[in-house]
Formats: C-alpha cells, sequence, structure tokens
C-alpha cells in the first residue's frame, strides 16, 4: 500500500492509524509511544516515531483532546500586544505552561468589554483547560460566562481579597503613591499627572497620586490631564507641552506610563526645558528604552514577568485539582530613581 493509500481521501491528512500500520502495531500502542509512557518499550517508541516522522504525522489535538475529555489549551486574554509590558506577561506565561503540556491561545481585547465577551463566548464552548484574564473591569455578562463555565481562572495585574477569586498582582495605587511621593521629596510642589489609554490600572494610579497629594494638602484636579488616546511617544510630547501651556508654574510631570513619559523627555529637549532643572519627569512601568533616555527616566519597575509566571503556576494548580478556595499573590513594585528627577 503506498503512502497516498494511507492518507484521509477527504482531508489528506496523515492519521494515527496510517502511522500504526506503517510501525505494524495498534493504534494505542502508537497513541502510547508517542506520549512517551513509560511502560512502553524504547525499541519500540523509536520505532513508531520513525513511522511517524516518514509519514510526515502530526498529531490531532482535538482529537487528543476529545479521547482524553482534556483540553491543553489555555485561553489568556489580554488588552494589547503592543504594549510590552503585556509581551513580558505572556513570554512568562509560556514559559511555564508550555513544558507543561499547555498552549496558550491569546485573546486580545483592546481594553473593550464588549469585545473580551465576544472572545469568551467564542472560545469558552471549546471547553479550554484553564483562563488567564487581564484585571477585573469586565462586563457582568463576562463574568458570568466565566464563572458558569467552571474553567479555572486567574486574574492578573489586579489585586482581590474576593472570596473565590484567585489574583496575582500588585498594588496600583500604592505605586501610584509611592512615585509621587518620591516627587515631593525631592521638593516638588506643583506636581502633574497625564494620563492616556485610562484603563483601569491607569485610574488607579491616578488614584494613587491624589491621595499622596491630599495628604500633602497639595491636591490640584486643574494638574490632571487624563487623554482616552492609546500610549504613545507622540501623544507624551503633545502632554508635556499642553501642561506647560496650561500650567506653566508645574514643576514635575507624573506619566502614567513610560512611553509618554519617553515622549515628554524628547519634547523638554526639542524645546530647551531643563529636566530635572525647571521640571521633573517620572514615568511608570520601566519599558525598553527609559534608562538610555536623556536624562535617564525615573520610573516604577513592575513584576509584569513575576505576575505572568506566578499565575501560570497558580492557574496549573487548579488545573490539576487544587487551590480550589481562592488565593492573592501581592507582589512587589520598586522605585528607579535616575536622574530626571
Amino acid at each position: 500500500m503506498t503512502e497516498a493509500h494511507r492518507r484521509r481521501r477527504n482531508s489528506g491528512r496523515t492519521t494515527l492509524a496510517d502511522v500504526a500500520r506503517a510501525a505494524e502495531v495498534s493504534p494505542i500502542t502508537v497513541s502510547r509511544a508517542l506520549r512517551q509512557e513509560r511502560s512502553v518499550d524504547p525499541a519500540l517508541v523509536e520505532r513508531v516515531r520513525a513511522a511517524a516522522e516518514r509519514l510526515g504525522y502530526v498529531p490531532d489535538p482535538a482529537a487528543r483532546a476529545l479521547a482524553s475529555q482534556r483540553s491543553t489549551q489555555v485561553l489568556v486574554l489580554v488588552p494589547l500586544l503592543s504594549n510590552a509590558l503585556f509581551v513580558d506577561l505572556l513570554e512568562a506565561v509560556h514559559r511555564v505552561l508550555f513544558p507543561a503540556g499547555y498552549q496558550p491561545l491569546i485573546g486580545v481585547t483592546h481594553y473593550d468589554t464588549a469585545e473580551e465577551e465576544l472572545l469568551l463566548r467564542t472560545y469558552l464552548p471549546h471547553r479550554p483547560a484553564g483562563l488567564l484574564v487581564t484585571g477585573f473591569d469586565r462586563s457582568e455578562t463576562a463574568r458570568q460566562l466565566i464563572t458558569r463555565s467552571g474553567v479555572p481562572c486567574v486574574h492578573l495585574m489586579e489585586t482581590s481579597d474576593a472570596p473565590g477569586v484567585h489574583c496575582v498582582g500588585f498594588s496600583q495605587i500604592d505605586a501610584g503613591a509611592a512615585i509621587t511621593q518620591h516627587l515631593l521629596d525631592r521638593g516638588r510642589r506643583r506636581i502633574a499627572f497625564c494620563a492616556a489609554q485610562l484603563d483601569p490600572r491607569t485610574l488607579q494610579r491616578a488614584e494613587g497620586y491624589r491621595r499622596c497629594l491630599r495628604a500633602a494638602g497639595l491636591y490640584d484636579p486643574r494638574l490632571e490631564l487624563l487623554s482616552p488616546e492609546r500610549s504613545s511617544i507622540a501623544l507624551g510630547a503633545r502632554l508635556f507641552e499642553e501642561v506647560l501651556q496650561r500650567q506653566p508654574e508645574v514643576d514635575a510631570i507624573f506619566f502614567c506610563n513610560d512611553d509618554i513619559a519617553q515622549g515628554g523627555l524628547l519634547a523638554a529637549n526639542r524645546l530647551g526645558v531643563p529636566v530635572p532643572g525647571r521640571i521633573a519627569v517620572a514615568g511608570f512601568n520601566d519599558l525598553a528604552g527609559s534608562d538610555q533616555m536623556v536624562p535617564p527616566l525615573t520610573t516604577v519597575r513592575t513584576p509584569r514577568g513575576e505576575v505572568g509566571q506566578a499565575g501560570a503556576t497558580m492557574l496549573l494548580e487548579l488545573m490539576r485539582g487544587g487551590g480550589a478556595e481562592g488565593r492573592c499573590v501581592r507582589l512587589d513594585y520598586a522605585l528607579v530613581v535616575r536622574e530626571s528627577t
């Protein structure tokens, strides 16, 4: 029988049965050999693998999941792939899940609760093994979809003490207050806050900024510039110029993210505004390039890789039947002081 005859006529794919015939064993033996079960003789494993390679056999994950009644896919929902913060998180998730036999399936919500709801409606019926979601800001329908699915779920980047919730993150409010307090400690008294995107974590940093300045008796709502535009270097440059035009007495700016802070520094250099002599500039997240700015950018280093690793590890435990009572892991952030303040 030729190899062409061994292929399914309707799809052209080589099947498990094709490999079994070529290796002169049963299909169940092929399955056990390719899973590298210890009970299969090593010489037989090598024979099966050689036949599979010769025929170009690729295991069908859907068929395998159907046979075992267990999916190996984990749905991971993040707001953006253009933000290095979430790329770092996803890489950490992959490093934990893939060696454990799970494949991350990435969905991008674009900070849109309706889009997140659509992703959940699309993928949850396929019964993924687990679910990683960003934060807690979602529609009530999305929350119900997650709860009713019965799929183990871990929330990333934010924390909660709600019963039954599994989450890994850090306090965005405390981190926002810490960078603001640093500016106060440097003698700054007219501190502006510039923000983009206005997602829940950005607004939590804003709340930390407000709490710190209120405690010092220095909060002025006129010093907040909140833009719904996507965070970018170009937007940061525009916000820097707008701050100086509206409030020329400002002596420091806390930017909600490093990319807009980098844009602010570039604008300051272009306009000849001394940093930190005339105005101090601080960012958030310690993104790539912040340490190479002129001057290097003071910022908050956030534990996004650690969040991804700890969140994926927690999910592994849940998928294996442990930790059902709910747990919150709070990680630390770090104030990184450089020459811009």
